[in-house]
């Protein structure tokens, strides 16, 4: 396995796109409403993204994938196909999966939205995932290794009564899409590959209010819960550094800091 560590310049790159990431899930918040479609926020999205970020939707044509960006509602766990069929009402969840191509590099990021008024398990789901999220990037450190960020997300899930999804799990990024390594969701502290400042990749917990189990339906794309219980999602892009970390995908709204 070969996992390249950026180059100065190159992490400059991946700064800029990942704040264009970062910026269009802000972006969108305001049209997240009752009575929109999930394909209206994919055309917005990639307006956005072409006229005024002046970038590239790479989800779109990627491996055959037909939308600008994904739109996972309620039990879909990831990878979910915008449509002008598929209406947001009051209580939904959604996860908006965003990634960006701008000079070569990549910038990958997602957000879990409830629609107008939450429910209590939503909401609560919601909060533990970006947790979640949240400790795994505070595990990220030199020295240290992907183990600890499986082991201190799958932790805080499982103590709160909610499962992590196996099989589908963070990745390598840069100049490509999904690259090495992966990075698992669940683990053992101190196991895996070494953290070393340079690299670059996700973390994207997906956590469940049921089980684990999950399905892939037959477009090929979209990945439910067997169980069609609620799922949500959160991702940023990561940089190792020297001391710690670098979240480059980070929003305004994130409640932890953008460099530890």
């Amino acid at each position: 396995m070969t996992i390249n560590l950026k180059t100065p310049e190159e992490i400059e790159k991946m700064r800029t796109v990942g704040a264009l990431a970062g910026a269009q899930l802000e972006m969108i918040e305001a049209h997240i409403q009752p009575g929109i479609s999930t394909g209206e926020l994919d055309r917005i999205c990639h307006e956005f993204t072409v006229n005024e970020q002046d970038a590239i939707p790479a989800p779109l044509n990627y491996r055959g994938f037909p939308k600008s960006i994904c739109t996972s509602v309620n039990h879909v766990v990831c990878h979910g196909i915008p449509s002008d069929d598929k209406i947001l009402k009051n209580g939904d969840v959604i996860n908006i999966d965003v990634t960006l191509l701008k000079d070569g590099y990549h910038g990958d990021t997602s957000k879990t939205f409830i629609v107008g008024k939450p429910n209590v398990l939503a909401e609560r789901l919601v909060r533990i995932c970006q947790e979640s999220l949240y400790l795994g990037i505070s595990a990220v450190k030199p020295g240290g290794h992907l183990g600890d960020i499986g082991h201190v997300i799958q932790s805080h899930a499982e103590k709160n009564r909610f499962s992590v999804v196996r099989e589908y799990c963070g990745h390598g990024i840069g100049t490509i899409f999904h690259d090495e390594p992966q990075v698992l969701h669940y683990g053992r502290a101190g196991t895996g590959v070494e953290l070393k400042p340079g690299m670059t990749f996700t973390i994207e917990p997906m956590i469940n209010a049921g089980r684990a189990a999950v399905k892939l339906l037959p477009d090929d794309w979209t990945v439910v819960t067997k169980d069609h219980k609620l799922t949500a999602q959160w991702e940023h892009t990561i940089l190792v550094t020297e001391s710690g970390y670098e979240i480059l995908t980070h929003r305004s709204d994130d409640t932890i800091a953008r460099c530890g």
